[in-house]
């Protein structure tokens, strides 16, 4: 394998670990209501699991409610089933139409709780980070016994996947500080 085929691998699945990340993390409540808390929630829908985004259009017309609008009226039971069975510890109201969740106000203990939540999704990111880095080493170290690459050319690739690796690493930590900083602020 080529110098810049395993450093393209290398970032191209160290992005797919903090996007993994930035969607975990739109899950954690803040103080406000958003709607990416109930957007990848899985709904029971003709015997399949299909996300909520797909069934209905989700927005935050208060800072402390949100609304859901489902495609098809008549899966409406089924939307607001899934939203209570998903722990969130929401209260859903149907008027047949719509859903209307209050969200409310979280608590010290709460939000220390998601804190810990938010630190464990960032550790688990990073462990990924580093797993995709040892890959990449390999492959480097591979490429080298296999003679693509001269001894040189693998530590200059592992150089420059260790720099990638903590370019990701401190994307990662800013993501969690911020969202960090939210749930204890809002």
């Amino acid at each position: 394998m080529a110098a810049d085929d395993i450093l393209l691998d290398v970032e191209d699945r160290m992005d797919k670990a903090v996007a993994k990340l930035k969607n975990d993390l739109s899950g954690i409540r803040t103080g406000r209501a958003n709607p990416g808390l109930i957007d990848s929630l899985k709904v029971e829908i003709y015997g399949s699991q299909t996300p909520m985004k797909q069934l209905a259009n989700v927005g935050a017309p208060e800072p402390q409610q949100l609304v859901i609008r489902p495609y098809d009226p008549g899966t409406i039971k089924e939307i607001e089933k899934a939203i209570i069975a998903s722990g969130l510890g929401f209260a859903p109201q149907n008027d047949g139409r719509i859903i209307r969740i209050n969200v409310p106000p979280l608590t010290t203990d709460s939000r220390k709780k998601l804190v810990g939540r938010i630190k464990e999704m960032t550790e688990e990111a990073k462990v990924s980070i580093r797993n995709v880095r040892r890959d990449g080493n390999k492959a480097a170290d591979q490429a080298e016994k296999d003679k693509e690459l001269t001894e040189d050319e693998n530590k200059k690739v592992q150089e420059d996947i260790q720099q990638l690796t903590k370019k990701y690493e401190g994307t990662v930590a800013d993501m969690a500080a911020a969202r960090e900083a939210e749930v204890m602020g809002g």
